[in-house]
């Protein structure tokens, strides 16, 4: 074995020579290095301030340029350059936090009274349905305080449609810090979409009078009551049950798809199919630019006097663009138009649509745009398969096509042909997204393959087409045909969907690794896939290190960013407290640390009230659910724990061998809990977060600036 390796080594060109080979793909790691500089500001917790980032942004730049101009040939130029892209793609970040700076709401105490228009209908949440809405008033806010946005969940009965004006009362907060320490940061990602407030309802929102609203937002409102509309029609045509996955593939709108199917398509591996990405973006475009360069060879007229493949282009554009706007333009399908319009504008400057070269351009585009896209899990999955598609297609030979070869023979080989390279793309794809999909979401689907090989012609020839067409004639009144048709192909990947999830380890849940696993496999994929020679294999070890790198141990017990929800393992489960209490952050935290929850096993651990939870059996927490401070016969039972949890301030000459208050968590938000011999190590959420904007507490301003 040893001897063949070397000979392989040797055989090959050095390292040096091959290194030299890459000149003309180092362009490709532009958008690499850009894109880590934009990671990095995200996750550094101090905020710089905007002065230095621009000096540093304008002479990084500078040097960039000069290096070009005056070192073209010095062996530094590359890392020089790709460090200077790296301050950059941070510098982006800084000024894209800039441009999005609106107010945060602060947490009120009691519910308030809100008016505005509605914007739009959010994805649905655990707790129902979600209004997007544009706040006109706040109870208690000035009008300078007001959110741009907010997100507020209701009733069923009280969903109303876009650009609709309303008056509600809602218990009103920031955006959510994250469930644990090292989790993802829900609040971060809101300062970017500028919402401002998230909330539920306790009464259903009233029509009221409002003035009229600026141009941009009242636009905005009737696109997306267009969509709603259109969602509407297409549930009312199909049912419910799969004209609510249809709604969502065509218009966004998740509204009417049950928790027990979104369960369904998780578990199978096919939850990327309600999200509008790549997939329905490349299916679309596709579609229009066959037709298109059919039509044009179908009229010889036509076909002698323009170029139909630009033409064809031209239309996939359109396209692309009008499916972007039906959809509410969400993250994922903004990235896959830009991806898509980049190969669309490739045809018609004649540069090959399917490159890494398209790839990287689109790449640049989105980070300039969003540079907090890099740190989103759709980004970093979606370019990952793409870049992991397309270098399969550079390596694959191209298949020698035979002249005069009889149908019935081409037709077998076709066929063979086509379900060989669904494998292929599926299995690559699958393993390019598989460290992300542990990282970020602790599931592996198990028979995911399977199941997107069986879905694929499915979607690809018959749903997505069908309900193109069906959208398209649907404001017409003749879109109920082609609705149907695609109706019963959701039904039949539904079928799919809950067979593969009901087998038996259809989901393995997977602990986060540590933190730095997730940008040295994002690394090791972009080596693989990048270099071209023997030396990608390097990237092999950096692409695995999120599967094989042991998991850090798991906390003894976890505490809500409020006090509010508690939970202790034992062995491999996690014991809460209250089981719903905080359930969303539980179940994230739980996952996180590959732990399955148990609330059966509550009662024998916890005695619990609407007040409180005392420690039985084994039970060492206690839990203070009221944000006064305990009678001193509560707190004479409380205080006999050895963990003693307070969403109040704690009381006096308490004996708790730990006692952790609302003060401390209003600092340090949600925690783990380590038994180190007779104490505790905690670590708090907060420290990891830093000072940034988006972690302070409304009001309050960030010292740096």
């Amino acid at each position: 074995m040893g001897a063949r390796l070397s000979t392989w080594i040797s055989a090959g060109p050095t390292p040096a020579a091959e290194i030299a080979a890459q000149k003309v793909r180092w362009r490709l790691w532009a958008p690499v290095a850009f894109g880590f500089g934009a990671a990095a500001y995200m996750g550094s917790v101090v905020e710089p301030p905007l002065w230095a980032a621009l000096v540093c942004g304008g002479l990084a730049a500078c040097l960039a340029l000069g290096l070009r101009r005056w070192a073209s040939g010095a062996r530094w130029l590359l890392p020089a350059t790709l460090a200077a892209l790296f301050v950059l793609g941070g510098v982006a970040g800084k000024v894209r936090t800039e441009l999005v700076r609106a107010p945060v709401a602060p947490d009120f105490d009691k519910p308030v009274q809100i008016e505005g228009w509605i914007v739009d209908v959010a994805r649905r949440g655990t707790g129902g349905g979600r209004l997007l809405i544009a706040p006109t008033r706040i109870e208690g806010l000035t009008q300078e305080a007001l959110p741009f946005r907010i997100r507020v969940t209701v009733s069923p009965e009280g969903m109303v449609g876009p650009g609709t004006p309303v008056r509600l009362r809602a218990g009103l907060g920031p955006p959510p810090p994250p469930a644990s320490p090292g989790a993802y940061d829900f609040a971060r990602d809101a300062w970017f979409d500028r919402v401002g407030g998230v909330g539920f309802a306790v009464v259903a929102p009233r029509v009221i009078a409002l003035a009229e609203p600026p141009g941009q937002l009242r636009m905005l409102m009737r696109i997306n009551a267009m969509r709603w509309s259109l969602a509407r029609r297409i549930v009312a045509d199909t049912g419910e049950r799969s004209g609510g996955i249809a709604a969502a593939m065509v218009t966004g709108h998740e509204a009417w798809i049950s928790q027990e199917q979104t369960d369904a398509m998780r578990a199978s591996g096919l939850a990327h199919i309600l999200s509008i990405s790549g997939l329905h973006m490349a299916i679309v475009g596709g579609f229009v630019f066959a037709l298109g360069r059919l039509g044009v060879a179908l009229w010889p007229w036509l076909a002698l006097r323009i170029n139909g493949k630009k033409a064809a282009a031209l239309l996939g554009l359109t396209a692309v663009a009008t499916y972007l706007v039906v959809s509410g333009a969400p993250p994922p399908a903004v990235r896959a138009a830009v991806t898509a319009s980049v190969a669309f504008l490739a045809i018609l400057f004649d540069r090959r649509a399917i490159s890494l070269d398209a790839l990287a351009v689109a790449a640049m585009i989105l980070l300039v745009l969003q540079p907090e896209a890099a740190t989103q899990p759709g980004f970093q999955m979606s370019f990952a398969a793409t870049a992991a598609l397309v270098a399969l297609v550079e390596a694959l030979p191209r298949p020698v096509r035979e002249i005069q070869t009889p149908w019935w023979i081409r037709l077998p080989q076709a066929l063979g042909g086509w379900v060989l390279a669904s494998i292929a793309m599926s299995l690559v794809a699958g393993m390019a997204t598989g460290p992300f999909a542990m990282h970020h979401f602790n599931r592996v689907a198990s028979y995911g393959l399977v199941a997107n090989l069986l879905v694929a012609p499915i979607s690809s020839f018959v749903m997505m087409p069908a309900l193109a067409i069906g959208a398209v004639l649907e404001p017409f009144g003749l879109g109920g045909p082609f609705l149907t048709v695609a109706g019963w192909s959701i039904d039949l990947m539904t079928a799919i969907a809950e067979r593969t999830a009901a087998a038996p380890g259809a989901v393995v849940t997977v602990a986060s690794g540590p933190a730095w696993t997730l940008p040295a496999a994002f690394l090791g994929i972009l080596i693989l896939c990048l270099w071209r020679g023997r030396l990608r294999w390097l990237g092999v070890p950096l692409a695995l290190s999120v599967a094989l790198w042991p998991r850090p141990a798991a906390p003894d017990i976890w505490i809500s960013s409020d006090g509010a929800a508690v939970a202790v393992r034992r062995g491999d489960q996690a014991i809460p407290a209250r089981p719903d209490s905080r359930r969303f952050a539980l179940e994230v935290w739980s996952r996180r640390r590959g732990l399955e929850l148990d609330d059966e096993a509550s009662g024998a651990l916890f005695a619990c009230n609407r007040r409180r939870c005392l420690a039985t059996g084994e039970g060492k927490v206690a839990q203070w659910n009221q944000r006064r401070p305990p009678g001193a016969k509560d707190a004479a039972d409380l205080c006999r724990a050895e963990v003693l949890v307070l969403r109040s301030p704690a009381p006096a000459d308490c004996r708790a061998g730990l006692v952790l208050d609302a003060a401390d968590f209003a600092a340090g938000g949600s925690a783990e809990l380590y038994r180190r011999g007779d104490g505790w190590r905690i670590v708090w959420a907060e420290p990891l977060r830093g000072r940034r904007p988006w972690t302070h507490p409304a009001g309050t301003s960030d010292s740096s600036e």
